[in-house]
């Protein structure tokens, strides 16, 4: 039984929201691939979960493949839709990498 989203509280998304979920990863992947950040493909999604934070903070455990290998990483996609400018950030991170990755548009 579920009473909504507890604001700052992070749960597993299931259903309709981890559907929804992933087609956002797909959707800020591809914008990410049309200005000047690398291209990547989410082939095998392990984990998603959700936050309510001034907008929502999908985490993503998630195989990607940028066209010549395939590294597991994370992935976070801070959405605040009402924001015409700088309303989504994502961020990605490999594992065993120190370096992470982080657009904002």
């Amino acid at each position: 039984m579920s009473n909504g989203p507890i604001v700052g509280g992070i749960s597993q998304l299931e259903g309709n929201e981890r559907r929804e979920a992933l087609e956002l990863l797909d959707a800020t992947l591809a914008q990410l691939a049309t200005g000047d950040g690398p291209s990547f493909k989410a082939l095998n999604v392990t984990s998603v979960t959700g936050q309510v934070v001034a907008g929502s903070l999908n985490t993503y455990e998630v195989q990607l493949d940028n066209g010549s290998e395939i590294k597991q990483g994370t992935v976070k996609i801070w959405s605040q839709p009402w924001l015409k400018e700088n309303g989504t950030n994502i961020k990605i991170k490999f594992a065993g990498e120190d370096d992470e990755l982080d657009h904002t548009w």
